[in-house]
Parts: C-alpha cells; structure tokens; sequence
C-alpha cells in the first residue's frame, strides 16, 4: 500500500520521548499550570494540539489547514513509526504523553492500549460515529473507528508472467517449492500489517496449526523484514523500488495504485482468500494537554471531507457510509468475501503468547 509520509511537521519517535520526559522532570503540572490555562484546553496562548500517528497518516493539502482555520487550533503531528511501535510509545510515555489525540491503533493492538490506559473515554456525536460503533472495541468509549482495510497477500502479476509460473491463490500455496524464496512479510512483533498477517495464519489454522504452517513457510524461504514499507518498497518486487521478491503482505485497496499511466489495469493484485480485517481507530490520550482539541481531532477525522478523502490518501475504507468510494475500487480493490477473523478477546488474551512464539520460531 503506498502510503506517504505526513507532509506536516514530525518528530522522530526518540526526540519526542525524549523531549516529554525532560518536562515531565521539570513540571509538576500542578497550579501554575491551572493558572496559565484556566480552561484546561491547552497551554497558555498556545492554541495547540498535537496527534500521536503512524508514519503513514497522510490528508490531502488543505484539509488540516482549514481545519485549523476552522477550530483555531494549530495540528502538530508526533510520528514514533508503524501501528506497532505507535502502541508501543503510546505505554512508555503515558503518564507524559506524546501528545493529545491518537490515530492509527488497530485492532489487533487496541485491547492492548485500552488495558493499559493511555486512553480518556470519548464519544463522537458527529453523523458518521454512529458508523463507527460497529467496529466498537468495547463499551468504554475508548477508541473510534475511523478506516478499515483488509490485509492480504499482493503478487506482482508481470514477475508471474514473466516467469512462466502460476501466481498462488491461497495461504497453503505458499509452502509449496515452486514458491521458494518469494514471498517478504513484515514483523509481527512490530508491524500492525505483520500481526495482521500472523492473525490471518491463526485463523485460517488454529491455535495448534498456525506454529506448522510458520515452520514450513520459514523453511520455504519466507524473507521477514521490520515493516510494511520495508516490504513493498524495498523487497517486492512490484513495488517499484527494484525488489525481487513478488509475493508480499500489504492490503487489498494497494493495486488501484499499481496502474500505470495510460494503462488501464494495475501490475499487482490481491489475494483475497488470505486477508485479515484491520480497523484503524482514534482517540483522545490520558493526561492529554489538550483534551477539548483532542476531541475536536476525532470528530474532524470522522467529517466526510476526511473520509471521503480517506480511500485517495491513506488507501483505506472510510467507516463512514455517506461517502462515495473512487470508482476504480468497485473493480481492483474489492474486500474479501470471507476474511479470517480472530475474536478480539482471543487477540487480548493470547496475543503477547503468539508474537513471542512467533519470534522464537520465525525470527530466532
């Protein structure tokens, strides 16, 4: 999936943990601060409000500037990587937080930063939450869901042609010899696609299967790399950057954006038969500065002029059923009919176990 980088200003996640923890030691947060900002929505005269995202949040220009317009809040954007290490820095620094909302956990980490609280309570009342509430991860009104995709194996359809070899269909195929040394997936223990993939293995084999199916997967000559980017830009083949691996883990909505110019069908499809659903959700943070313009961020992300931009800029499915998909999805970015699924309360319970197992085996 060609997802860009922020085109506004973004901190490293280093500088950033660094930079909270320096005032968490030098603030105690206390009166001087009430005194400064009575109102409790943000540092005095400073009108800013910061949201803690992965590296592949993206809107078209314009978008966050009228907002900012808009609400008179100025956007600051924290970037600490993919959804895995977001999560990941979210719990390290939760008593002084990144910033003031959050977008981008998904669902096969959000049990993970609810039960660790580093999030407030907030309920959108804007059209499109009554949308989101299917994706609901529990009653606390923890997170809302803003975009969800499948994550499915992608194969670039020219290496196939070119070498005279059928393209694999289903998660099995991929086992077989004549698919060796082909396929580049992202880490599991730190990638939200890589876990996604991994979830898809569990669902599809069970909780005494998916270990085999790993082990022969590893034995075929299965490339791990750190994460999605790594993979499809780097390794895959039809990525565009000089890979040679043409099987890798990314979404089914990333061959709309593999057509060529003038061409009129795209180099690489989706294997829908091997997906995983992924919902992306935001939220207001705990001992945010900022929870009013927090709050304001979740509602903006659920307007249709971000969710109608949603498909085009972060290539995923808006929750939002008022909005018109681009057309060319209909045809080359079709959801699967029957994706695995994992309950999340088996994903709460069992997930540390399985990524630890599938380190041992996989990554050693």
């Amino acid at each position: 999936m060609a997802r860009h980088h922020s085109r506004r200003t973004t901190v490293t996640a280093t500088t950033a943990v660094v930079a909270v923890l320096a005032l968490g030691a030098c603030s105690s947060g206390g009166a001087d601060d009430a005194a400064d900002d009575p109102t409790g929505t943000g540092s005095a005269g400073g009108g800013t409000v910061t949201l803690v995202t992965h590296d592949s949040f993206a809107l078209s220009d314009g978008l966050l500037d009228k907002f900012e317009q808009e609400s008179g809040l100025t956007v600051e954007q924290v970037a600490p990587g993919d959804g895995g290490a977001l999560v990941n820095q979210l719990i390290l620094t939760k008593d002084a937080p990144l910033g003031d909302a959050v977008f981008g956990i998904d669902n096969s980490f959000a049990s993970r930063a609810i039960d660790e609280g580093v999030l407030a309570p907030y309920e959108s009342s804007v059209p499109a939450a009554q949308d989101a509430a299917q994706y609901a991860v529990d009653d606390s009104g923890s997170l809302t869901a803003v975009d969800f995709g499948d994550v499915c194996l992608n194969v670039d359809h020219s290496w196939f042609t070119e070498h005279s070899l059928a393209e694999p269909a289903t998660l099995e195929d991929l086992t077989k010899p004549e698919y060796r040394d082909l396929l580049v997936v992202p880490n599991a223990a730190t990638s939200s696609p890589g876990l996604s993939f991994l979830l898809a293995t569990i669902g599809a084999f069970g909780d005494d299967g998916w270990q085999d199916y790993w082990s022969a997967l590893t034995a075929n000559g299965a490339k791990v790399v750190e994460g999605w980017s790594d993979a499809y830009y780097t390794d895959f083949s039809g990525g565009g950057e000089g890979g040679t691996r043409p099987i890798v883990v990314s979404y089914a909505s990333s061959p709309p954006f593999t057509v060529p110019e003038g061409a009129d069908a795209p180099t690489t499809g989706a294997l829908l038969d091997t997906c995983f659903r992924q919902v992306e959700y935001a939220g207001v943070l705990a001992n945010a500065q900022n929870p009013t313009g927090a709050q304001q961020l979740v509602d903006f992300l659920l307007s249709d002029e971000v969710q109608a931009d949603i498909p085009g800029s972060m290539y995923m499915y808006p929750v939002s059923t008022a909005v018109d998909l681009p057309a060319d999805w209909a045809k080359w970015a079709p959801l699967s009919d029957s994706p695995f699924d994992v309950p999340a309360a088996d994903i709460a319970k069992n997930r540390e176990d399985w990524v630890r197992a599938w380190s041992d085996l996989v990554v050693g």
